[in-house]
């Protein structure tokens, strides 16, 4: 089964479920990226590991109770795809394949030529320049049973799922949005969540790679309560160095893509040339000052802030994600 990537549509309600929470933010306008409402909700442990659904019954609910309080049922969804579903890969095909047939060429040889690590993926790709032998593609890709858990869970709760995306174009489409980047950029993104923490690297606009990794999370040791305005607030009660040591084994995995990049993937002998840090992390600040005493590359975070009638507004770091998912398709 292929899905789309890339469906254009507007004021859609913009979705992200993931291990410890359910987020939502629908947009006002797109310029500035101004957003109407959003808000948030908690997920206990044991009801997604690992973006699978592990208690649809539990999950049912919750986000039924999140649909009456937000007020959003019946509306059209965009949502994430759970980042430890994805694969990005990239495959070669005949040079010959018609732009037309490259989807039908892609049905046949899933599982034969072309190996994923899954039976019966859901998929999109895209179109890397031609080298003249082959054509080089990037395929983006989801095992199935596990995306319609989603799509299925969403429909029965009278919502309507048009459009899916993944969590580091959602990230990149606001960092381009917002004049951010660069020309001729390698940029390292990493997304250090409560639970889990991905890293993906572009090259240019192109994201060649990615790898994501579970954090453990030991809900005794963290208080979780809600703001004035309904944001989960998360407290870590525990020893600081089992933190510490957490975040030491993310350094290490950041150092390795690094190595892998400039050794495997990097034909043109261009090194990174910055990181992209954000994600919902409560220590995400402490986590960005390690980085810039560890690393020689520089370190950017999402600059959100921006002049909506000549007021200045700011979304908070928790709601980025859907932000930059609001904004596929109205650029």
């Amino acid at each position: 089964m292929a899905f789309s990537l890339f469906s254009t549509k507007n004021r859609i309600i913009n979705l992200v479920i993931n291990d410890h929470s359910v987020r939502f933010l629908e947009l006002k306008q797109a310029n500035p990226p101004t957003p109407q409402r959003w808000n948030e909700r908690f997920l206990p442990p044991g009801i997604i590991t690992d973006g699978k659904i592990v208690d649809i019954d539990s999950l049912s609910n919750i986000v039924e109770e999140c649909i009456d309080e937000w007020k959003i049922r019946r509306r059209s969804i965009r949502f994430i795809v759970p980042d430890p579903l994805v694969i990005i890969r990239k495959v070669s095909i005949p040079a010959d394949v018609q732009e037309d047939e490259i989807k039908g060429y892609l049905y046949l040889e899933l599982g034969s030529s072309i190996h994923l690590p899954f039976e019966e993926p859901v998929f999109d790709y895209y179109s890397l320049p031609e080298n003249g032998k082959t054509k080089d593609l990037l395929l983006f890709a989801a095992p199935e049973q596990n995306v319609m858990e989603y799509v299925d869970l969403l429909t029965s709760l009278k919502l309507n799922p048009v459009a899916a995306d993944i969590s580091p174009l959602s990230l990149y489409r606001l960092y381009h949005h917002l004049e951010q980047a660069g020309e001729n950029e390698v940029l390292f993104t990493v997304q250090f969540d409560l639970t889990s923490v991905n890293l993906c690297i572009f090259d240019d606009t192109v994201p060649l790679v990615m790898r994501h990794f579970a954090l453990p999370f030991d809900y005794d040791k963290w208080e979780i309560s809600r703001d004035v305005l309904g944001l989960m607030v998360c407290k870590y009660t525990g020893e600081p160095d089992d933190l510490v040591l957490q975040f030491e084994d993310i350094f290490k995995e950041i150092n390795k893509l690094l190595d892998f990049y400039r050794y495997s993937l990097n034909s043109e002998k261009h090194d990174v040339t910055k990181f992209l840090l954000n994600g919902d992390h409560p220590m995400l600040m402490a986590i960005y000052e390690e980085m810039m005493e560890r690393f020689e590359i520089p370190i950017e975070l999402i600059n959100i802030e921006k002049e909506a009638k000549s007021k200045p507004f700011s979304v908070p770091a928790n709601l980025i994600l859907p932000l930059g998912l609001a904004l596929k398709e109205v650029q």
